[in-house]
């Protein structure tokens, strides 16, 4: 019996130093992953602080080349519409794909105000697996002429006697 004490906490030892291993291993990868990220950081920051200082002295070049021909304050006016115009449009480009209209998105909302009786476009999820959304019905529920929907049971009406399946 005192042998396989002994095993067992040769065991229990194995086992502690191989996680001892397995995390020092880990905490190395990881400092070494951090520091090249922080180092690609770095000179992502450095490179927008230098942006920034270019654009500020073409925004201050346009500003003196407007000043030429016009009062300061109106070139002054100028430089910051176009500095708006150009933010603008940098911003709508980085909007993601999803919020942008694109021709499947037109077509299902110019499907939406079609005329009663029309079909409903047909179109496939790219995995190819059906419809992405249940069939539309040619005319709107409750429209005069259309069967009503059957109610839903109430509790009292249930017989708890009777068998739960349909004929």
């Amino acid at each position: 019996m005192e042998r396989l004490d002994h095993l067992e906490h040769l065991d229990r030892h194995l086992v502690d130093e191989l996680a001892q291993v397995a995390r020092e291993t880990v905490r190395d990868e990881l400092r070494e992953q951090t520091r090249k990220q922080r180092r690609t950081a770095m000179l992502y920051a450095a490179s927008g602080a230098v942006a920034l200082y270019a654009g500020a002295a073409l925004a201050l070049a346009v500003g003196l080349a407007l000043a030429l021909g016009l009062p300061d304050w109106a070139a002054a006016l100028i430089t910051a519409a176009i500095l708006g115009a150009v933010a603008y449009a940098l911003r709508g480009a980085a909007r993601p794909a999803a919020s942008r209209p694109t021709a499947g998105r037109a077509e299902a909302v110019a499907g939406q105000d079609r005329a009663a009786g029309a079909t409903a476009p047909v179109a496939a999820p790219p995995s190819g697996l059906g419809t992405p959304y249940p069939p539309v019905p040619p005319v709107a529920p409750g429209a005069p002429g259309t069967p009503e929907p059957a109610a839903a049971p109430r509790q009292d009406d249930i017989d708890p006697e009777q068998p739960h399946h349909r004929a």
